[in-house]
């Protein structure tokens, strides 16, 4: 997918791009790839795959929930070389983004990219989940959470749902979403103060890969013993 295509793709949902927009993406590709070389933000650096993998990949969140389109308040967990937020970030400029990750690199690489691309509102934290989701004033406050093939839904699910405020949403991003997983991850989803209300599947443009968006609303508050401490989601899913 070129950047033209990649803008017809969008056209084609609804979403129209204008020139600052495409050239924020250009900027965005050129950053990722020379920053790739000193640290490991992708495996993809392929201009056609980044734009459909990544940025095209990304903004598909757009094609399900309507509150991107509005000044909604979103937290991209383990958000890496800032996906899905960014993206979705040009795309909506009201969007009032947080992102958290466990690399202080990863986080200078962001920082530096909301510079170069003139982009506001945009908050990024060197931490890990489970300690971000136990702060004052960052816990239960965000309409949407986001995390892109993170971990699996048992683990997932309580980096993310404490973050949420009742009657927002965690959406996770997921490459293939088997039934199996959704149905492990179920207990965690009920503990923590969710309920699954969807799993949307649906295919990347050329046959490039099966995606899954599912989407979890916090129908209560989060017990306050979760998260547990860093590390113990991983080992012991609920």
């Amino acid at each position: 997918m070129n950047p033209e295509e990649f803008r017809m793709a969008l056209a084609e949902k609804g979403i129209e791009l204008d020139e600052k927009q495409m050239s924020q993406f250009e900027r965005y590709y050129e950053l990722l790839v020379e920053w790739n070389e000193k640290i490991n933000l992708t495996a993809i650096t392929e201009k056609e795959e980044v734009y459909l993998k990544h940025f095209y990949d990304s903004i598909s969140l757009a094609f399900y929930m309507d509150a991107f389109q509005s000044d909604s308040t979103i937290c991209d967990v383990g958000a890496g070389a800032g996906f899905p937020s960014i993206p979705l970030k040009i795309v909506f400029p009201d969007l009032k983004v947080t992102i958290v990750d466990s690399l202080n690199k990863r986080i200078q690489f962001l920082n530096l990219l909301m510079a170069e691309l003139g982009l506001t509102n945009v908050a990024c934290f060197h931490d890990r989940a489970e300690t971000f989701g136990r702060r004052a004033g960052i816990r239960g406050s965000f309409d949407i959470v986001t995390a892109r093939a993170v971990a699996r839904m048992s683990v997932l699910s309580e980096l993310c749902i404490p973050l949420v405020k009742k009657n927002g949403y965690f959406i996770a991003m997921k490459a293939s979403s088997s039934e199996e997983e959704l149905q492990e991850g179920q207990n965690a989803i009920a503990v923590l103060g969710g309920k699954l209300e969807e799993d949307y599947q649906f295919m990347l443009p050329g046959d490039a890969g099966e995606r899954h968006i599912v989407k979890i609303r916090k129908t209560k508050e989060t017990p306050k013993k979760y998260p547990r401490k860093p590390g113990t989601p991983n080992k012991s899913p609920l």
